[in-house]
């Protein structure tokens, strides 16, 4: 059995490690309810784009342009989104090893060194490198200050390549935030671009709270059916567009523009995951040490107890002898 000293260096011990996952897990909070504003912020922009897109394509069945039009596939870009630190639970791990599995999935098809990797975030950096995998720029800074500008910038470059036949694919693996306690790792398609897919997307988002409880799963689900109504009671969209100067033209500045929008979406839903996901560890960590005191407070009070009744056994058995 520790003796009393050993006993209590491990409780400052505990104590310790509890205080700095109490902090990180207020942190994280606080960070979080930042990644879900400026989620909420980017919302009505994505709202107002996708109602023109649906709007315009609806009344224009013959609308295609060079970005959603697909082609046989020989290279493909991997863009996919990390973290830059660690200590959030299986976040990294879950985003590398769905990273592989696409990798492994086109190496086969086309051939290692056709398939390459856009790392955003320090830790899929590190492993793609470690990997041998054909790791194309850095972008660690996107995730410790995310902006539209870098996203715009990135999203120019892979159109850029994508429309003179350099890539013939291009997918995005992060996860996609829905509420604190829920984030999906999500693999999906950027060039070419599906419109439909794109429209049909899931936007049920709880972004009123950042407590992991049932609420915030109730939450979703009236959402969802407010927004099931909502759409059953839409009216006709409007058929009667007058496109200038031409349909082409007019596709060129929308089309981009959802890229842009499809890649800052996911870097916001790949940093507010992050935080999501530290959050509930930070959390975890924390009940785990409180409950570890418990049992080591109560192991220091017995073993206490029973030195205090051995030296008393001491005490009384030596007058009895004299």
């Amino acid at each position: 059995m520790p003796s009393l000293k050993e006993i209590k260096g491990r409780i400052a011990s505990v104590n310790s490690t509890r205080k700095i996952t109490s902090a990180m897990k207020m942190v994280a909070s606080s960070k979080l309810h930042h990644a879900q504003v400026a989620i909420q912020n980017m919302l009505p922009y994505e709202t107002l784009l996708e109602h023109i897109l649906k709007s315009f394509l609806a009344a224009e069945a013959e609308a295609q342009t060079v970005y959603d039009q697909e082609r046989p596939v020989k290279r493909v870009a991997l863009v996919v989104f990390s973290s830059n630190s660690s200590l959030c639970g299986g976040f990294n791990a879950n985003v590398i090893k769905l990273m592989q599995h696409a990798v492994n999935d086109y190496a086969e098809q086309l051939g290692a060194d056709n398939v390459e990797v856009y790392p955003i975030g320090r830790k899929v950096a590190e492993k793609a490198a470690k990997l041998g995998y054909n790791v194309k720029g850095e972008y660690a800074d996107m995730v410790d200050h995310p902006s539209v500008a870098p996203c715009i910038e990135l999203a120019r470059a892979l159109g850029e390549r994508f429309v003179k036949g350099e890539i013939d694919r291009v997918e995005l693996v992060y996860h996609h935030f829905k509420s604190a306690g829920s984030q999906v790792l999500t693999r999906k398609v950027f060039l070419p671009i599906d419109i439909q897919t794109e429209l049909e997307r899931d936007h049920e988002r709880d972004l009123t709270s950042n407590v992991v409880t049932r609420k915030a799963q109730e939450y979703l689900k009236k959402n969802r059916r407010e927004r099931e109504r909502k759409e059953d009671e839409t009216k006709p969209l409007n058929d009667n567009f007058i496109v200038e100067p031409d349909m082409d033209t007019v596709l060129s500045q929308l089309i981009p523009k959802l890229a842009h929008l499809m890649l800052y979406t996911a870097l916001l839903d790949s940093v507010a995951s992050e935080h999501a996901a530290r959050m509930v560890a930070m959390q975890t960590a924390t009940d785990n040490a409180d409950e570890l005191l418990r049992q080591l407070n109560l192991q220091y009070n017995k073993s206490r107890q029973q030195a205090i009744t051995n030296e008393l056994l001491d005490i009384v058995g030596g007058s009895v002898n004299n």
